[in-house]
């Protein structure tokens, strides 16, 4: 009996350290430089193109919701999970490779790219203006990379419903999901993803009723009936480029650009947050935003994780070893 109470125990001590593997530091003593490379080079592509913050940070979460936070969202191949529909619209793919790259120069086969792409994402919203945050690392990649898998991503025509199961098959909350929601605040959509809402909502040839007229006649301008459906479209009106509360302030005012969005306005809870968000004390909720989005992402970026023994690091994040 004694025996086996010993070996249950060794279990859950291996079970728990595995489990304490992603901290804040985790390459401090291994690979010290490795922070400041992702976000040196961030920095680089961010002064060519700012827009490359948001495509980062969606490019993190889209790894997480499939497979967990494990970078197979990077792996390149017909069948993989960047292969996959709801995928094909994602960017930043090369700033992940480039900081991979250099990273690999300085302590080869000790950074996973799914730590890269995590810190990525947090160095992109400081950026635009947005907070920082300590990002617990010590995740390790993942060998599996199917776009069958990807079916289950958050997509624009999901209803609160469909968006409040998904985000809690995942350990994410009601709150959680407005608050990750809000990471609209920088970004664009195009065309092609809203133009049903324009003209020809549900069919019935008319526009979605919950768009504000004024902003319905801006949208139809932007995108006519029959232009390119690949022009872009900001997901914040008021300020594409920059991480703050208007976003919130636009889903009150019946100004969310993609039907999702505006979706969070129809449900109790959803709605309580939006509100919270968008208060007319200037500054109070912008910091509580702040506050909150960092605990979000943190939560997030800690889905389904591998740590000690699983999965790999792999030397290219493109490939597997």
């Amino acid at each position: 009996m004694e025996r086996l109470w010993l070996v249950v125990l060794v279990i859950f001590v291996m079970a728990l350290s595995v489990q304490s593997q992603l901290k804040t530091g985790f390459y401090s003593s291994s690979c010290s430089k490795a922070e400041a490379v992702v976000r040196s080079t961030v920095e680089t592509y961010f002064k060519k193109d700012p827009s490359i913050a948001a495509g980062l940070l969606r490019l993190h979460f889209h790894d997480c919701f499939v497979q967990g936070c494990d970078g197979s969202v990077l792996i390149a191949g017909s069948s993989a999970e960047r292969n996959a529909l709801p995928n094909l619209g994602l960017r930043g793919f090369e700033v992940i490779d480039d900081a991979k790259s250099q990273i690999e120069t300085l302590c080869p086969g000790v950074v996973s790219c799914a730590d890269i792409l995590a810190l990525a994402a947090c160095d992109s919203v400081v950026l635009s203006d947005g907070p920082s945050w300590s990002v617990p690392t010590g995740r390790r990649d993942g060998r599996i990379s199917l776009s069958s898998q990807a079916a289950n991503l958050p997509s624009p025509l999901d209803s609160i419903a469909v968006q409040k199961k998904k985000f809690s098959d995942k350990g994410l909350d009601d709150h959680d999901l407005v608050t990750l929601v809000g990471a609209h605040t920088i970004g664009q959509t195009h065309c092609q993803f809203i133009r049903y809402r324009l003209y020809n909502f549900t069919t019935t040839g008319n526009a979605d009723p919950t768009i504000n007229q004024s902003f319905l006649s801006q949208l139809r301008a932007l995108c006519p009936q029959n232009g390119d459906g690949t022009k872009p479209v900001p997901l914040d009106k008021d300020s594409q480029t920059d991480f703050d509360t208007s976003f919130f302030k636009n889903v009150r005012d019946g100004n969310g650009v993609l039907e999702s969005d505006q979706r969070l306005w129809d449900d109790a809870a959803t709605r309580d947050v939006v509100k919270k968000y968008a208060g007319t004390i200037r500054g109070l909720f912008g910091f509580r935003f702040d506050i909150e989005f960092r605990q979000a992402m943190v939560k997030m970026s800690s889905i389904e994780v591998k740590t000690g023994i699983e999965g790999e690091i792999r030397k290219v994040c493109s490939k597997f070893n």
